[in-house]
């Protein structure tokens, strides 16, 4: 396939001044690139092309005599329309849309999605991966189809936006044209970003991937202890270990929105004894984290008039605080310090770490930053994170910190731990695919997924899809336990049990979803010793191929059936239904076939 990927962006050549807004580089993968810059000032540009591993990189060097403020500049591509059906991008929430250019507008930054863009085919094969490893500052992509000829282009562009001055910048850009599975590609640029940006992540402790309970849908701001331990009984008797308290907490107001944040006291109206609280919980053998909303000060706090001038822009009927500021820094470290020491947390839910942006201007500009000791926005927010995991870790080694979506790149990984699905309440479709996307590009952090629930009427083969389509990261749950009916509470144990019996199959090995263009209806995972494949749509068939590993197939696709490729006979066949109990075998040939699974039930294929 020819790619041509245009750079807007500049490029001095020593020997040739006069084409120092433009420079041409020649790719095996993508053919041409041209590096431009529409308005280089004073700074020094230049471009170069290596190989590494089949893959190709361009690094973009600028430099500067004394501290400036750097040029724009942009990366476009320009490409036939051959055998590229679908584009994938880590945040993306619909189906893999290759969508017009006008249309095809993107943004990331250190705590808002990633830069990685990959054109596929219908056959989950990799077509073109484009992947920088600007994990800090804004990178606005445009990626699309172009009407006119069918051409496919592409814009990455830099330094959009308030920048503070700087000396120096390198970025790099990785392209990879590989036939390969689709999801290798994008694992490998994940970890080639990861990689080349300095990251390191910090290693999840094991209770990172024990099952969890949330607040937060069945009581959204009606919390208190007494309800709480009565929750909390009943999950940790069905297997749950963890316990996030949501939102409510801090506040007798149950209007939602975010005016009573910013003074992080607990509500003694709910809680009259929370350490008591926190610890009558872990007595049950269960973990306790509590949420907070980073960067909000509401306009009902006391603190509100306290950090004004320090605010980055208004949010509703919150401020979004200035991080730049390092009293800013400490009151948000020393706040959850003081909380996990005072009520012997084991961690916390950070919330709403992408509000730390700009609204238009930068209002540190219009007085030369005064007060601040880092001009830098993501800078700023960089340091704040690590130090407030540096610090919290300090107290609990094995202290747990979940984000979420769209918070999730790399970066991210330093500061946490834990990365949940973005919302999505009751969508077992929504969460199969954010589950799948973080799986993709979270490398060993635990990947968690939202907060499961149903409605307490539904049959337990529907209640238990909403467990399947969740099972490949670790399940959250958020209902009120006490009022289900025996069934469903048959369910989650049955499926808990599975899920912790199969927790390294699942959640820690090789992980294959399939076609991301129909929102993964068939997903697999593989480990040393075991396959564990689960169908969510009863047309597609899936290849049982597990290399005389025992292989589970399982049925979350509401059907009493699936459409199985055989490959190699099994030397036994188990049936088992949505509560775990096995219910006989049945006869199998080699090849393509209907075989009758229960639904949300399972089949072992033993080898």
């Amino acid at each position: 396939m020819k790619i041509f990927f245009v750079a807007a962006f500049i490029s001095t050549l020593a020997c040739m001044q006069v084409m120092a807004d433009e420079r041409i580089l020649t790719t095996r993968a993508v053919g041409d690139v041209r590096v431009n810059c529409p308005d280089p000032g004073n700074w020094k540009i230049n471009a170069e092309l290596e190989e590494e591993n089949g893959k190709e990189i361009i690094t973009i060097k600028l430099s500067a005599d004394s501290l400036q403020i750097p040029p724009r500049f942009s990366v476009n591509m320009i490409t036939p329309q051959l055998d590229v059906h679908h584009l994938w991008r880590p945040g993306e929430m619909d189906r893999c849309q290759l969508r017009p250019d006008w249309q095809g507008f993107y943004s990331t930054n250190l705590t808002y999605d990633m830069p990685i863009y990959s054109f596929i085919n219908s056959s989950n094969g990799n077509r073109l991966t484009v992947v920088s490893d600007e994990n800090m500052r804004e990178v606005s992509g445009q990626f699309g189809l172009r009407e006119e000829g069918c051409n496919i282009i592409g814009n990455l562009s830099y330094f959009n936006g308030p920048q503070p001055p700087m000396y120096a910048y390198e970025t790099k850009i990785l392209l990879d044209s590989r036939p390969v599975f689709w999801s290798e590609a994008v694992k490998e640029g994940v970890e080639w970003m990861t990689a080349n940006a300095g990251i390191s992540p910090v290693a999840p402790p094991e209770n990172a991937f024990d099952p969890l309970y949330s607040t937060w849908y069945n009581f959204h701001q009606n919390v208190s202890d007494s309800l709480i331990e009565h929750e909390c009984k009943k999950a940790s008797q069905m297997g749950m270990k963890t316990l996030i308290l949501d939102d409510g907490w801090q506040t007798d107001d149950n209007n939602r929105g975010y005016a009573f944040c910013g003074d992080w006291k607990v509500s003694r109206k709910r809680f009259p004894d929370f350490a008591a609280h926190v610890k009558r919980v872990q007595d049950m053998g269960m973990k306790y984290m509590v949420w907070y909303s980073v960067p909000y000060i509401g306009e009902r706090s006391m603190n509100y008039e306290k950090f004004k001038g320090k605010y980055l822009r208004k949010e509703g009927d919150a401020a979004v605080l200035d991080p730049r500021f390092s009293e800013v820094r400490d009151f948000l470290c020393s706040t959850y310090e003081t909380a996990m020491r005072d009520y012997n947390l084991d961690g916390f839910k950070l919330d709403f770490i992408d509000s730390f942006r700009f609204d238009g201007d930068d209002p540190a500009q219009s007085d030369n930053y005064a007060g601040r000791d880092i001009k830098s926005l993501p800078e700023a927010v960089d340091v704040l994170m690590k130090d407030i995991y540096r610090r919290l870790s300090k107290i609990k080694p094995d202290v747990l910190i979940e984000f979420r979506q769209h918070y999730m790149g790399p970066a991210i990984r330093q500061y946490g731990n834990m990365l949940r699905a973005g919302d999505c309440p009751a969508d077992i479709q929504g969460n199969r695919q954010r589950i799948a996307n973080l799986r993709l590009t979270s490398g060993g952090s635990a990947v968690h997924s939202d907060m499961i629930e149903w409605n307490i009427h539904e049959t337990p083969e529907n209640a238990a899809r909403h467990i399947l389509s969740a099972i490949f990261g670790v399940v959250q749950y958020s209902m009120m336990l006490g009022d289900l009916p025996e069934s469903h509470v048959k369910v989650i144990r049955h499926w808990l049990d599975f899920s912790q019996k199969h927790r390294n199959t699942l959640l820690k090995s090789e992980f294959r979803p399939y076609h991301p263009e129909l929102c993964y209806p068939v997903i697999e995972t593989e480990s040393d010793e075991e396959v564990i494949l689960a169908i969510y749509d009863d047309m597609s068939a899936a290849v049982v191929d597990p290399a005389c590993k025992d292989c589970y197939v399982i049925n979350a696709t509401g059907s009493p059936t699936l459409m199985l490729d055989i490959v190699k006979k099994p030397r036994k066949m188990r049936t088992y239904d949505v509560f775990g109990e096995e219910i006989g075998s049945q006869k199998l040939i080699k090849g393509l076939q209907r075989v009758s699974v229960p639904p949300s039930g399972y089949v072992l294929f033993e080898y």
